[in-house]
């Protein structure tokens, strides 16, 4: 069902970051999507262009989509599942740019250079309720996206309409709304990296057996309610890291505390949800991580001039070796 956070380093640069968690084989990889490409559209006939050069992860599905990714002037965004509660337009709109929901990341990374500039341009669009070729449904689907500046935000669109919010918690899971998870934070206010003082009871004074009794309450479980607080304290107390590499470490280890072991998060129709991958995008760097569940190894894939300026879309193959492998 996926977490994704933001992190900032010692240096101040941010990074966002998210583990994909789904029962359903994805397949995925590293990707560059060029400068001036043109996508096709399940929404409308004429499809869409893109200016940025972008990378991420994904996949060529008649035309390639990605779920995540880092472009070339530092906006990251991710996707995340939104069900029960999203709900897309009926049809398309003549005078509005019209996407299917699994098509807003490759619009949003291929188009726009920061959060202040998407808050401007969201209001062209118009997000229709067509099926994934993949999925055969319409994917419920919510965005986080951000910048190297540390901006952040959520973009829902319910029975309501569509709202873009400031994420000043820096975290997001999946349902419920993104309201009701910030209100929610106000049922732990308790927590916190130290021990919590003695108490006394009448005469007697208790105290609490070693170091960690700050973090009592911290929910454990794999629903999204609890990803959301779980992942909203430990990264909000998670040393900053003095480098790039040191970075990426930290973030590997704030989404352990989410990551979804296989047959821990079963449904009833014998699937299982577990943390596909996870992925790091370096806002600054420009640059996506990407770290599958069945080996360890981070591929890196960099923006490099090469790339942006390909007269097609760059796949690369996630590496298998226990080292760490650079794509420059």
């Amino acid at each position: 069902m996926c977490t994704s956070v933001m992190y900032q380093n010692k240096m101040g640069q941010w990074f966002l970051a998210r583990t994909m968690d789904f029962s359903f084989e994805l397949g995925g990889r590293p990707v560059v999507i060029p400068r001036n490409f043109h996508f096709k559209s399940d929404a409308e006939t004429n499809g869409f262009d893109t200016k940025l050069g972008f990378t991420g992860a994904g996949r060529d599905l008649n035309g390639y989509i990605l779920v995540d990714g880092v472009n070339e002037a530092g906006v990251g965004a991710a996707t995340l599942y939104f069900d029960g509660l999203a709900k897309f337009a009926d049809a398309p709109v003549a005078d509005k740019l019209n996407l299917a929901p699994h098509e807003v990341v490759n619009w949003i990374l291929g188009n726009v250079d920061s959060v202040a500039d998407l808050k401007q341009k969201i209001a062209s669009l118009n997000i229709v309720a067509v099926e994934n070729a993949l999925f055969k449904i319409v994917v419920p689907l919510h965005w986080i996206v951000s910048d190297k500046s540390g901006a952040c935000v959520v973009i829902e669109q319910d029975e309501n309409g569509m709202k873009v919010m400031d994420d000043p918690v820096k975290v997001m899971t999946n349902s419920p709304d993104f309201q009701w998870h910030l209100k929610n934070l106000n049922n732990y206010v308790q927590l916190k990296p130290t021990s919590h003082s003695s108490k006394k009871y009448g005469d007697f004074e208790s105290d609490a057996y070693g170091l960690g009794s700050g973090a009592l309450g911290l929910p454990g479980d794999y629903t999204s309610v609890s990803r959301f607080v779980r992942a909203a304290f430990i990264r909000e107390n998670t040393e900053k890291a003095a480098s790039i590499s040191g970075s990426v470490n930290a973030l590997s280890h704030i989404l352990n505390s989410v990551e979804i072991p296989k047959g821990v998060k079963a449904d009833n129709e014998g699937g299982c949800d577990y943390t596909q991958y996870r992925g790091y995008m370096s806002l600054e760097e420009g640059a996506y991580y990407m770290q599958p569940y069945e080996d360890q190894t981070i591929t890196r894939v960099a923006l490099t001039p090469e790339l942006l300026n390909a007269e097609a879309p760059s796949e690369f193959p996630l590496q298998t070796e226990q080292q760490f492998h650079s794509v420059n």
